[in-house]
């Protein structure tokens, strides 16, 4: 993957620890699809999106995601991360985010979650 491809995954990491949902939104299709680890959608496009992650970002001041491990392989970025402040809860992910070459940003992620 060249680090062109990585541009949106990096930008929306960085939006989402400032907690600016507005830089976040950017870095997304307009119909970005998003689904846990079963594949059962969570949200489809901006519209469903924004609220929930402005609610998240107002409901969890203290938080932050580090990057413990990270592969790129075609249009994929894999990701597991270390979130801390969320809430819900949430300490440890793996994220696999899909880039879309025509346009450059996220357009699919897979949040497959660890279950308490």
């Amino acid at each position: 993957m060249t680090n062109k491809n990585l541009k949106p995954v990096e930008a929306q990491l960085a939006a989402y620890n400032a907690h600016d949902v507005d830089a976040f939104m950017r870095c997304y299709t307009q119909d970005c699809v998003i689904e846990d680890g079963a594949g059962s959608r969570l949200t489809t496009g901006h519209a469903e999106m924004r609220p929930r992650y402005e609610a998240l970002f107002a409901s969890s001041p203290n938080l932050h995601c580090e990057i413990a491990s990270r592969i790129c392989i075609g249009a994929y970025v894999i990701d597991e991360e270390h979130i801390t402040g969320r809430v819900p809860d949430l300490r440890h992910a793996v994220v696999i985010y899909r880039v879309d070459s025509a346009s450059g940003l996220i357009s699919h992620v897979r949040f497959l979650r660890e279950k308490d």
